[in-house]
């Protein structure tokens, strides 16, 4: 039996007693749920890791390149980043295949990587040039030069940012180029972003566009506009690999339409961080950022991206390192933890799932709707590879950028009689249905035009 005791006005109080409540559960529910092992494991030898490597992704900014090695971990494996003194950059195997000595402490020559151990010299693709401990007739140092290579993967240095393929030569895919490398009037900037935690739980993010309208507003505060406090009106387009998630919302007489982009396996644009805010007409306005989130291993992501400055892009006061942290996540990095617990951003959302989340404990509702799909075409795209049939790629004409659809269009749309959730859903279709009859257009004039059709929506109605 619990005590009494005499509180404060002497009142007696009972110690010891629970406020009566049903339904505590904590016992029941002590067993962790697994996680998704196909989508979310990503080693060598796993099928989601086969899937992956099967794509291009960046894996460093050119900046990180300097005149020593750069030891980096991408998709479970430790590598060596180098940049040659004639400038050609190589991503190889950490281990030298003579001892195992780690060639992040290699030097960087004219032909290639000279190991700090014995002094083998590899070329970027992995060929060996030299074993100069050995006489120049040695038989057996003659073999594994021709017979050993160290592992290399082709690189693609591009804009500031290093990109590379993991997967088998034989199976190499065109550098997938996108529209977005070439929009006129935009300053980019390469940036990084890393989570201690699984790629999955950042790259959701992109299509789960209600986060934004709780996480980025009405939990600590608005980090982006407050009309995204308003939870708009949801739609997903699919398109082979291409997801586009929008969200419609009302904002006076004006229609806001925002469309947040992932190309798989994960490619992801959005509208701008700061632009638009829906009470000003603004026609196709590009992503605030370009960006790929790439596993480190199952534990550990990174964001590398270009962040957008311009007219169709975000502002150029937030061209800084923490503009760019303010455009990934909402937030800056470096915070307090009472700042971080106040005020959460992306990487409190997605780390604090934990290093993988518990994906079968999930309960998915209809606004996940998003999520769902390209979880499941992932999964389809890893069990046809496992069968033995190779995945789409995001390039399918060769020479021609891959068109995106990241954006905010505001169109002064006034609401009309009746069903006003109906009318929005309706404006953003004809809005999209616009957009992909305009992609066989070289991509200035698909631009011009799809702004020309906005400016007469606008006027005529979307009708």
């Amino acid at each position: 039996m619990a005590a009494d005791a005499v509180g404060e006005a002497g009142m007696t109080v009972n110690l010891g007693q629970p406020v009566k409540r049903s339904g505590y559960s904590g016992y029941e529910r002590t067993q962790v749920p697994d996680y998704d092992h196909e989508l979310a494991e990503t080693g060598s030898g796993t099928v989601g890791g086969e899937f992956l490597r099967r794509y291009w992704h960046p894996v460093a900014l050119t900046s990180e390149v300097g005149d020593l090695p750069r030891e980096i971990r991408v998709l479970g494996e430790d590598l060596v980043l180098f940049r040659t003194t004639a400038g050609e950059i190589g991503l190889v195997h950490k281990h030298c295949p003579h001892r195992r000595a780690s060639l992040a402490f290699g030097r960087c020559e004219e032909n290639g990587i000279r190991c700090c151990y014995h002094g083998w010299l590899f070329a970027p693709d992995g060929e060996i040039l030299e074993t100069p401990g050995e006489s120049p007739d040695c038989g057996p140092a003659a073999d594994v030069r021709a017979r050993v290579r160290l592992g290399a993967y082709p690189v693609v240095e591009y804009a500031g940012l290093v990109f590379a393929y993991l997967g088998p030569a034989d199976r190499m895919p065109d550098f997938p180029w996108y529209d977005s490398f070439e929009t006129p009037g935009i300053t980019r900037r390469p940036y990084r972003a890393d989570y201690d935690c699984n790629w999955l739980q950042v790259l959701d993010a992109i299509m789960d566009p209600v986060h934004t309208t709780f996480l980025h507003s009405l939990n600590g505060g608005a980090q982006f506009s407050e009309a995204m406090k308003e939870i708009g009106e949801l739609q997903v387009f699919e398109r082979g690999l291409q997801f586009l998630g929008s969200n419609t919302r009302r904002v006076g007489d004006f229609v806001w339409i925002r469309v947040n982009e992932l190309v798989l396996p994960n490619f992801t644009q959005a509208g701008s961080a700061f632009t638009a805010d829906g009470t000003r007409a603004h026609y196709f306005g590009r992503s605030s950022f370009t960006r790929w989130v790439v596993p480190v291993d199952d534990r550990r992501s990174m964001s590398l991206a270009w962040a957008n400055f311009g007219d169709r892009g975000d502002p150029h006061e937030y061209n800084s390192k923490e503009g760019c942290e303010l455009i990934e996540q909402g937030e800056i990095v470096d915070r307090t933890q009472e700042d971080r617990q106040r005020r959460p951003a992306d990487a409190e959302a997605v780390e604090g799932m934990g290093p993988i989340s518990a994906h079968h404990g999930e309960n998915l509702m209809p606004t996940d709707r998003g999520v769902s799909l390209y979880r499941r075409r992932i999964r389809q795209l890893v069990r046809n590879l496992a069968g033995g049939e190779e995945p789409a790629q995001p390039q399918q004409q060769q020479g021609q950028a891959i068109r995106t659809y990241g954006q905010d269009t505001i169109l002064r749309l006034p609401a009309k009689d009746g069903n006003d959730r109906k009318y929005l859903k309706s404006v953003t279709r004809a809005v999209m249905e616009m957009q992909f009859a305009a992609e066989g257009m070289s991509l200035a004039e698909r631009d011009a035009h799809i702004i020309t059709e906005l400016e007469r929506m606008e006027r005529d109605g979307p009708g």
